[in-house]
């Protein structure tokens, strides 16, 4: 057992982050199993955002400690999280719309061997090294086929794999994922389903993820977290987050459980 108290890749432990007098979390704890799929939902304003923002290094807590790894990585900046081997994405698609599929990771996997850096031209082994791992993040996101168009004439959904294909440039064991289905219809929701399954399944990855489409959270995730109004409400495997009263009072609502 390490250091957090677990064995957990990720733990957070009585995290608290407030804004003037917003209390936006409060003493929430959690910890991101090794191979796992991870859910953290919640009603708008349940402080999802801000949680995931703390776990990432974008905001350093006011009070509580993060960890990964057994390491205490509370006041580290998110590139140093980077390092240790966490990615993430964000509600919106953070590519260069302007270059194509291809060329966004090449800047990605550029950035990882120092190239883009030291503006310098790549020597031959190591273009061989940036086409072969391109390739192979194409296949993995089913992108092959358009990694010669510009990211701005995808369709939301492929957007949404080409970033998580930027993600995997880092070469992280763990992915947070910021609502990954937003505004996506049926098909393009069923595709990056997939590949969520597949980060794990196939790569043997650890997937934290945000996600507001509660079919894809009971249907994929493992284990589920509730935030409401900044506070750990519950936590537990889909069946039991569903037949949970408090969970559907605060967000999921009987119907939505039926339906489901």
């Amino acid at each position: 057992m390490s250091a957090n108290g677990s064995d957990a890749l990720l733990a957070a432990r009585n995290v608290s982050k407030h804004f003037g007098g917003l209390q936006a979390v409060q003493d929430v704890s959690l910890d991101v199993r090794p191979g796992s799929i991870h859910a953290l939902i919640g009603p708008n304003g349940a402080g999802k955002t801000t949680f995931f923002n703390t776990l990432s290094g974008f905001y350093f807590p006011d009070e509580g400690h993060v960890y990964f790894r057994g390491e205490e990585i509370t006041r580290e900046l998110s590139y140093k999280r980077i390092r240790r081997g966490m990615s993430r994405t964000f509600q919106t698609p953070s590519i260069f719309p302007d270059l194509s599929v291809q060329e966004n990771l090449i800047i990605g996997i550029q950035a990882q061997l120092n190239i883009a850096f030291e503006m310098r031209v790549p020597s031959r082994k190591e273009r061989e090294r940036l086409e072969a791992r391109v390739d192979e993040l194409l296949g993995f996101v089913n992108l092959t086929r358009v990694k010669d168009r510009f990211v701005s004439e995808l369709s939301h959904g492929s957007q949404r794999l080409c970033e998580i294909a930027m993600s995997l440039t880092t070469n992280p064991s763990l992915v947070l994922l910021d609502e990954p289905m937003a505004g996506l219809a049926e098909a393009e929701t069923t595709r990056v389903i997939s590949t969520v399954r597949d980060l794990r399944d196939r790569l043997g990855l650890t997937v934290l993820f945000v996600e507001h489409n509660m079919r894809v959270v009971l249907n994929v995730a493992e284990t589920i977290t509730v935030l409401d109004r900044g506070k750990k409400l519950a936590e537990g495997t889909p069946s039991q987050i569903a037949a949970d009263e408090r969970v559907r009072e605060a967000y999921l609502g009987r119907e939505v459980i039926a339906r489901v």
